[in-house]
């Protein structure tokens, strides 16, 4: 089968140039976009998982370091973000119908990725929500043969007082009809347009920031507000499920910016210290986007996360 081009925005990629999209469908009939960056006689293919609101340029940089470092990469954009199929009225809520949709987009990028014929071994990497999904990914048998995090979303970060509330209003307001609307406190619009450098959660590095902005304001229609009272229902419930499961036998590096502000920081302490084969790096001064740094911050996560890559035990 051949697969159809899809529009790529190099212009904002700050990537290798021969990165390529292309559409696919999922089994669903949702349709998707991914994007690799190819790279002849590379020491694998890592499968990028990209947080929510998030899209494949913004990792156009992250494929640059890795291949530097020998490895090809591939992205997507998950099912109601970037230019894959949103799935409400208005485009930017982000939506999903169930947590557990995301692995059917996980089924149709390793289709992709087969046909592609992209150099194996194929390793994971997923970040916040990415995190949550390769999590599943991993533990339910993806061909990949090591794993790495970056601010994994194993957990929510909601007060404590707030946080029932946030499940009674994740379930009631579905119920009523109001599932597809946004919760309290987040709003339509991309917190890195809405906000400015000093009041962002991300990045530390103010170039980097620029990066993001640009990314956004030069194509709106990448662009993604807040979740829905349904996506935060799914999510939380996700969370939930995967801390009652015990981790892959997998190699992973789990990276933490010592000031995350975003994800649940315990839990990914405590899914770190069960993990047999894992190792939590903390990433001092690091927000949430630790591979979007200085170099001085995010060279050395992409040389330790490349190392377990490499050190991996054949199988």
């Amino acid at each position: 089968m051949t697969l159809a081009a899809a529009p790529f925005y190099t212009g904002i990629s700050h990537g290798p140039e021969e990165g390529a999209a292309h559409w696919i469908t999922a089994s669903d009939g949702v349709r998707l976009r991914t994007g690799h960056w190819p790279l002849n006689q590379a020491r694998g293919t890592v499968l990028i998982f990209p947080g929510r609101t998030e899209f494949i340029e913004k990792y156009g940089q992250v494929a640059d370091a890795l291949r530097t470092r020998g490895y090809a990469a591939m992205a997507i954009d998950w099912r109601g973000q970037g230019l894959s199929d949103r799935l409400l009225d208005n485009p930017l809520i982000g939506h999903v119908e169930h947590f557990t949709d995301y692995q059917k987009d996980v089924a149709a990028m390793l289709r992709v990725a087969r046909q592609l014929n992209m150099p194996r071994p194929w390793f994971l990497l997923g970040h916040s929500m990415g995190g949550a999904i390769g999590l599943r990914a991993a533990i339910e048998g993806a061909p990949v043969q090591a794993t790495a995090f970056t601010g994994p979303m194993w957990g929510i970060r909601i007060a404590p007082h707030i946080r029932p509330l946030a499940w009674a209003l994740g379930h009631l307001m579905p119920r009523v009809g109001q599932g597809h609307r946004l919760p309290p406190g987040t709003r339509i619009e991309h917190h890195v347009v809405a906000d400015g450098f000093d009041n962002n959660l991300l990045t530390r590095d103010r170039d980097q920031f620029a990066i993001m902005r640009d990314q956004l304001t030069t194509h709106p229609e990448l662009s993604l507000g807040g979740p829905s009272f349904v996506w935060l229902r799914e999510a939380l419930a996700e969370t939930r499920h995967l801390a009652s499961r015990p981790s892959p036998a997998l190699p992973c590096v789990t990276f933490l910016g010592s000031n995350e502000r975003i994800v649940e920081v315990p839990a990914i302490h405590r899914r770190m210290q069960e993990w047999n084969n894992g190792a939590l790096e903390i990433v001092e001064d690091g927000e949430h986007e630790v591979m979007m740094e200085s170099d001085a911050v995010a060279g050395p996560v992409f040389d330790r996360m490349t190392e377990v890559f490499a050190n991996r035990p054949r199988r």
